[in-house]
């Protein structure tokens, strides 16, 4: 495979003179810090490209437009006093997964359901770091599928291409970020939900250890499996958001110490053992990973290699790590299907998962979660540094086997027809939330039509200060952030 960087010879060019663009999440602090800007002008601003790409890009599904431009003008009284927050002022966007109290949370869901009567633990802590939490983001129903798309909200479409998906379920906020509605986003990754709309935008997209963000009003979400995350353009805007939105609700049953990400993305890596994987972990169907997803995650190796990294081919041993996942899925959604007051107005799709959840429910599902504890010493094997020279510190794959799926590509299909699809697309990111262990999203660069592409930094339980440093070190290399999407106007098919 060629070593050249995919987006020297591919996709998207970097201009003569880089665009105006809408400053990121640690430059909107700074700016409010430094008095450069105020909250009023940058809540402003991100509502109205909200409505302004609502006909484009369909990012959001619910606007706290009057509650935000209030919470803003506050912020600009505090900060006018001297009073200083970590995002105090700054305008953000969480999924339509996240309770925001006085706003239903749909969850991707057609239907009238009452509003939430209290935050979420994460938002809780958003708005006490001082972020101004602008609406809700677009999510397909119950975060099943990889990209977002409903009759309940309509299609989701990707910055990069008006007529491909950003993927999903966090396909709202990695839209909203890739185009610059605001700055960063709060998702939430089940089966890749975070990792694989940040590969098919050109975002970071941080997959956190289980428990660091809480999912609080839930005690163990999806059977363990999902948790919350941040979407930004750089990994130390994404590393701002995941240390303002972490830390446990009291009654949180995963509590792993805390780790500041922000001084991390500062941090040199120093010089690792990193294994390179490039077949699926495991797939119910024969389709191999597109040429050019290869190809890209090859040059990122390379990049990697030339930072001074030891670099090899590599296969950690998953074993039937599936038979785990398919239960603690099913029965996640099972379980948050059976609460919707109007199941008729469900996807049929949903219902079938419902009824296969409700089968693999008690027994079977505890069976399952059994299970992580062996899981963890046999895939725990790949990073084992008392075995020497074959322990890695690192191990990197593609987030997915394919570009991004035109939007529509999944729609008349059955339940079964749809999950083969998406494990085709899709199959190396959902072992690590069985593990409940770290994993990043990084750009790889773009196909020859300029879609996005993107690879996975994944490590053993709680290491994502080393994941953040490594991706920091990749991007400040690879300059990732100086590519864009069109401007809203011109993101027409490709």
């Amino acid at each position: 495979m060629s070593s050249a960087d995919p987006t020297e010879r591919t996709g998207p060019t970097r201009p003569a003179e880089p665009p105006v663009v809408q400053p990121g999440l640690t430059d909107c602090a700074r700016e409010l810090a430094e008095g450069l800007t105020t909250s009023s002008g940058l809540v402003a601003g991100a509502l109205a490209r909200i409505e302004a790409s609502r006909s484009t890009l369909n990012a959001f599904r619910q606007l706290r437009t009057e509650a935000a431009l209030r919470e803003a003008a506050e912020a600009d009284r505090r900060l006018a006093a001297g009073e200083r927050l970590p995002l105090l002022g700054v305008p953000v966007a969480v999924k339509d997964d996240t309770d925001v109290a006085g706003m239903p949370t749909y969850f991707g869901c057609d239907g009238a359901l009452p509003p939430a009567t209290a935050d979420s633990e994460a938002v809780r802590r958003l708005r006490a770091a001082g972020a101004v939490v602008v609406g809700k983001t677009n999510s397909c129903e119950l975060g099943q599928w990889a990209f977002t798309e409903g009759p309940a909200f309509g299609v989701t479409r990707n910055p990069w291409s008006n007529e491909h998906t950003p993927g999903g379920s966090s396909g709202g906020s990695a839209a909203a970020v890739a185009a610059g509605l605001v700055p960063a986003a709060l998702g939430s990754d089940g089966a890749g939900s975070i990792r694989i709309p940040a590969a098919w935008t050109h975002l970071v997209g941080i997959k956190p250890q289980r428990g660091r963000i809480s999912v609080h009003p839930h005690s163990d979400a999806f059977q363990g499996l999902t948790v919350n995350g941040p979407l930004a353009r750089t990994v130390a805007d994404a590393a701002l958001l995941l240390d303002a939105a972490a830390g446990p609700h009291p009654g949180d049953p995963h509590r792993p110490p805390a780790v500041d990400a922000s001084a991390a993305a500062r941090r040199d890596p120093g010089r690792l053992r990193i294994g390179l994987s490039l077949r699926p972990p495991l797939t119910l169907t024969r389709n191999e990973p597109h040429p050019e997803v290869l190809s890209a995650v090859t040059a990122l190796a390379e990049a990697l290699a030339r930072l001074g990294h030891h670099v090899e081919e590599a296969r950690p041993r998953y074993g039937l790590i599936g038979l785990s996942f398919v239960p603690r899925a099913t029965a996640g959604i099972a379980e948050l299907a059976a609460l919707h007051p109007e199941p008729g107005l469900l996807d049929p799709r949903t219902r079938s998962a419902l009824r296969t959840g409700t089968r693999l429910g008690g027994r079977i599902v505890r069976a399952a979660r059994a299970r992580e504890v062996r899981q963890h010493a046999r895939v725990g094997a790949f990073f084992d540094t008392a075995r020497g020279e074959r322990g890695y510190d690192v191990l990197l794959t593609p987030t997915t086997a394919a570009p991004p799926p035109r939007v529509g590509a999944f729609d008349h299909l059955s339940a079964w027809r749809t999950d083969l699809a998406m494990t085709s697309a899709c199959p190396y990111a959902w072992p690590w939330n069985v593990l409940g262990w770290p994993g990043i999203n990084v750009p790889a660069g773009f196909t020859r039509d300029g879609l996005p592409l993107g690879a996975q930094l994944l490590g053993p339980s709680r290491s994502e200060a080393r994941l953040i440093s490594l991706a920091a070190q990749l991007e400040a290399d690879r300059r990732w952030y100086e590519y864009r999407p069109p401007p809203l106007s011109a993101a027409g098919g490709r």
